[in-house]
């Protein structure tokens, strides 16, 4: 298993993740608050993704035993929740400003679910746990060594939104509402990408296609 491969399943997740939606979102949610009030909340929302993330992988292949679906069927199943999402940040504009709930905290819920980890994003991170034997079979490496990688990548996704949002002043200030308008539809284009392949891979294991 190569470095090469580490970096750009880093990038995946972290696109996966759509950090530049999420950047505008949390702006607009905590447009009145404190700076520290605001970074107490990022390193908050940054712990629950990761949190989050971790379990919905690990979990992944014993929920499908649990429910008796085949991974392949919730392949095309995730996939065509995830290309709905990457459509929807495509044509959707910036969020305005929203009041948060006096109630409770939003660092997990709306921030880090389903701002972050929405349906299309639970649905790729089950569909990789399970599948983490079979990649591990393809590239020659032991499960457990995936496993770690694949663990080592989704925290290091996580970790770069909760930097994100906690320097959400300085990259909104430098990119505006109109870069990171541009920089989330980018994202959506390319969430749209990955939910066509995780589509096709899922339709040639249904078919037994090799």
């Amino acid at each position: 298993m190569s470095l090469s491969y580490l970096i750009g399943l880093i990038v995946r997740l972290f696109l996966l993740l759509t950090p530049f939606f999420v950047l505008s979102v949390f702006v607009a949610t905590c447009d009145e608050m404190e700076s520290g009030a605001r970074h107490r909340l990022a390193v908050r929302t940054g712990f629950a993704v990761i949190c989050a993330t971790v379990i919905l992988y690990l979990f992944g292949k014993v929920i499908f035993e649990c429910l008796g679906i085949s991974l392949n069927a919730f392949q095309i199943g995730a996939g065509l929740v995830l290309m709905l999402n990457g459509i929807d940040m495509v044509r959707s504009s910036l969020p305005k400003n929203r009041q948060l709930d006096d109630n409770g905290d939003p660092a997990v819920v709306p921030l880090a679910i389903p701002t972050t980890v929405g349906p299309g994003t639970i649905g790729t991170l089950l569909v990789m746990g399970a599948s983490a034997a079979s990649r591990a079979h393809e590239l020659g490496s032991s499960r457990w060594l995936m496993l770690l990688v694949e663990l080592a990548a989704i925290i290091i996704a996580g970790t770069g939104v909760g930097l994100m949002l906690y320097y959400s002043e300085n990259i909104n200030r430098l990119l505006k509402d109109k870069g990171v308008r541009i920089l989330s539809k980018l994202t959506g284009m390319y969430i749209v990408a990955l939910a066509a392949q995780i589509i096709f891979d899922g339709v040639r294991g249904f078919l037994h296609i090799s």
